[in-house]
């Protein structure tokens, strides 16, 4: 009966199919007649706007009026999240590139980075290390600069051969290593002429040590 009420025939639709947003793809309508873009989680919908199946999703007139629209939502109730068009299952893991993994959880999504965010400083055997993208490989690596490709980087940083500006960063100052009496704390920090990686050392004096009793004579 809803049928014959909104469904025409025959069927009179656009030239020219719509334009769907990214993650909504093109169905039949509920009379089976046009294509439409497919309404996504959340979205309102009827009879003739017609949720995505391939998502699992049903239109949900339970907190709707009488009369009125639907919203679309998970056939069983579960909640779920939404990630760049595509819908995903609360409990679901997924990446939404090869550096991140993301779960699915209570409507929202918590995720971890995949590639080790590491700091590697100079050695002996490696003095110029730097982080780059290799072709290929989805996380940045550590190489090792060759030492003609390294004398840009020894002039001063506000020398114009420096092939990039110098960024600087360092690490808070670690705790004294001595409890009293002079000791020393440590840092990582980029702030010296070569614009490097180090680890910078400094006095630290939290207390003077208390004077040890004068020896009995034996």
């Amino acid at each position: 009966q809803v049928c014959a009420q909104l469904c025409r025939r025959p069927c009179y639709c656009p030239w020219v199919p719509p334009r769907c947003p990214r993650g909504s793809p093109l169905v039949l309508d509920g009379c089976g007649c046009c294509k439409i873009c497919a309404r996504r989680l959340g979205e309102p919908c009827d009879f003739l706007h017609v949720c995505d199946q391939s998502q699992g999703l049903v239109c949900d007139y339970s907190s709707a009026p009488a009369g009125a629209g639907g919203t679309c939502n998970f056939e069983d109730d579960e909640e779920g999240c939404e990630v760049n068009g595509r819908v995903y299952r609360d409990g679901e893991v997924f990446q939404p590139s090869c550096k991140i993994q993301c779960r699915c959880s209570d409507g929202g999504f918590n995720c971890v980075p995949l590639c080790q965010e590491d700091v590697r400083l100079p050695t002996p055997d490696c003095p110029h290390p730097r982080r780059v993208e290799i072709p290929g490989k989805c996380c940045p690596e550590w190489i090792c600069e060759a030492q003609d490709q390294h004398l840009l980087r020894d002039a001063p940083a506000a020398s114009p051969l420096l092939p990039y500006p110098c960024q600087e960063w360092s690490t808070a100052w670690g705790a004294c290593s001595a409890t009293c009496g002079l000791g020393f704390a440590t840092r990582v920090s980029n702030q010296n002429r070569f614009c490097r990686l180090e680890t910078q050392r400094r006095l630290c004096l939290l207390t003077p040590c208390p004077a040890l009793p004068a020896a009995f004579p034996a």
